[in-house]
């Protein structure tokens, strides 16, 4: 398989969800401004939304969209449990998560990331519409779990944890979100996550 990502992106989820499954893939990373791959392929045939993550399988289909590709990656190792099985309930909250994720949470950063500079009216709005998505997933995390749907890390806590960790990027406060706060911590010291982030440049190598 193949990966195609942009280093510090939502892809990273993807990535991270590789290193988890221990499987043998390819990254290319892409420059989605100029439409290119580094390996020189014109990303737009490959993607044509123009955006990561995009994934090439084994036979050679290409699959967009965070949570479908996220969930095709769990689908091929369900032993590892990084997705509920397909037909359950379980399955179904798995979705209802990375949908929230995707269009909800994700989605409020964009101002962050929309080459515009804000203004304090413009910058007080879109930390106040992050905080809103925030705090659902603070009460997610009320009962004492350890992941978003329990004590079983699944792929819906990459794709939270990738587009968590903006907020330090942007100068976004997570101080009135404590168990977030936490939750981020404890996701960014897995290996995996160690693992993408060093590979793409987020972190360095601990010595």
């Amino acid at each position: 398989m193949k990966l195609h990502y942009k280093p510090g992106a939502c892809s990273m989820a993807s990535h991270i969800i590789l290193n988890e499954l221990g499987i043998s893939f390819e990254l290319d990373k892409t420059d989605t401004d100029a439409g290119t791959t580094e390996a020189g392929a014109d990303f737009r045939k490959i993607s044509p939304n123009g955006y990561v993550p995009a994934l090439v399988t084994d036979d050679g289909e290409i699959i967009t969209e965070n949570p479908a590709v996220l969930q095709y990656l769990a689908d091929q190792s369900p032993d590892a449990g990084l997705a509920p099985r397909n037909g359950t309930l379980e399955r179904t909250r798995l979705q209802e998560t990375l949908n929230f994720i995707s269009s909800e949470l994700h989605k409020s950063f964009g101002p962050f990331f929309s080459g515009t500079e804000l203004d304090d009216a413009a910058r007080k709005k879109a930390e106040a519409g992050v905080g809103l998505r925030v705090a659902h997933i603070e009460r997610s995390l009320e009962d004492g779990r350890t992941f978003l749907l329990g004590d079983t890390f699944t792929v819906a806590d990459a794709y939270a944890f990738v587009v968590l960790n903006w907020a330090g990027f942007v100068g976004v406060s997570l101080d009135a979100h404590p168990k977030t706060q936490a939750y981020v911590t404890r996701i960014a010291a897995r290996p995996a996550s160690i693992k993408a982030m060093v590979s793409e440049g987020i972190m360095e190598q601990a010595a």
